[in-house]
């Protein structure tokens, strides 16, 4: 229990960076993240170290609040919030895998669907199951069942 993760390992060595460096959003945002994970590893019935998956996954969770927060700010005509979890938001994207293209997620989709063997819309569980792991932390969750949602209707 006592080996940190990769990911944190990271997190923490940018945090003094960025704390040396005087970057208040970087060391704001990273703080946040480190909080975020730490109550995490606490949540559960032991305490317990997390993964570098786990920790992505955390990451995501966070990126995505910030991404929906934006979204509410601006559309609440407050631009200046907005742009600050913006701003957030591409703070946590460098610590996460690169999102899949469209046309990336569309051929995984399809590999899974011919994997599973699935056949209409029925069938989304047994393509999310083969699908899920070759997408973690690449495409958020509703983009991804969405793909599945058009292949399997169109097929």
């Amino acid at each position: 229990m006592d080996r940190m993760s990769a990911l944190k390992d990271k997190l923490k060595a940018d945090l003094s960076v960025s704390m040396k460096a005087r970057d208040e959003l970087r060391t704001r945002t990273i703080r946040m993240a480190l909080a975020a994970i730490s109550t995490e590893e606490v949540s559960g019935k032991e305490a317990r170290e997390l993964s570098d998956d786990e920790i992505l996954k955390v990451l995501t969770k966070e990126a995505k609040k910030r991404r929906e927060a934006a979204t509410a700010f601006a559309d609440a005509g407050r631009a200046e919030q907005a742009q600050a979890e913006r701003d957030e938001e591409s703070v946590l994207e460098a610590y996460l895998p690169a999102q899949l293209s469209d046309d990336e997620l569309g051929r995984l989709v399809d590999e899974a669907i011919a994997e599973s063997g699935a056949e209409g819309p029925k069938a989304m569980g047994q393509v999310m199951k083969v699908l899920n792991p070759k997408v973690a932390g690449r495409a958020e969750g509703g983009r991804v069942a969405q793909a599945v949602r058009t292949r399997l209707a169109a097929g």
